[in-house]
């Protein structure tokens, strides 16, 4: 029996505006994901400095991962795929 699993990459992330990002995932789904109440609401410094626009707009696609400055800042796929972006 093939046991195979699918796995969801993020495929390619466009900022949109603030902290809203467009994010395609390999299975084609498209997200629209808001990032700011969870940066806002962060009490850590490391997360908090992504609040700075510039700095949150650096991001890069990895290893099918939304990554910021070398996994400084970065979610699990499934929350980006569902759009929950939580604490």
């Amino acid at each position: 029996m093939d046991n195979d699993i699918i796995q969801i990459e993020v495929l390619k992330a466009e900022w949109i505006r603030d902290y809203l990002l467009e994010i395609r995932f390999t299975d084609e789904k498209i997200q629209h994901v808001d990032f700011e109440q969870f940066l806002k609401n962060s009490k850590h410094p490391g997360i908090q400095k992504y609040l700075e626009l510039e700095l949150f707009k650096k991001f890069e696609i990895r290893d099918g991962n939304l990554d910021w400055n070398d996994f400084d800042l970065i979610f699990p796929v499934s929350d980006l795929y569902t759009g929950e972006i939580t604490a």
